[in-house]
């Protein structure tokens, strides 16, 4: 069992795929790590030899992963609260920040329904 950056890796996938368990590193930067240190992306985690296992603990060790980056978006979010930019003022409320709509949807990031009292859906008028 391959384990990186404290994480172990998921034995029986491909080693492209197996790396993207790892906060911080996606397909590509996967792609690009591998193809650094010419390791076929196809060589599933449990057949990787253990040299190929320390190449890419070195390569991932010089890159910000897991808890560090963790702890630097939370400080990035805490960053814009604490100035009071409309993004900052966002998170504070739990809304969606990048300009979706909020009148239908954004349940994701405003959690289950509440129900408002005194509010009736529109009735049609003739």
């Amino acid at each position: 069992m391959a384990r990186i950056g404290g994480i172990d890796l998921p034995k029986n996938k491909r080693i492209v795929i197996g790396l993207t368990s790892i906060f911080g590193i996606g397909k590509s930067t996967s792609e690009k790590i591998l193809k650094k240190l010419a390791i076929d992306e196809n060589i599933k985690v449990q057949n990787l030899t253990d040299e190929q296992v320390n190449a890419i603990r070195g390569e991932i060790a010089s890159m910000k992963i897991e808890g560090s980056l963790r702890s630097e978006v939370q400080m990035n979010i805490k960053r814009l609260i604490d100035i009071g930019t409309y993004r900052g003022k966002r998170h504070r409320r739990g809304l969606p920040v990048r300009g979706q709509r909020t009148r239908t949807n954004a349940r994701t990031r405003k959690g289950k329904r509440k129900t408002v009292a005194g509010k009736k859906k529109a009735s049609a008028k003739k």
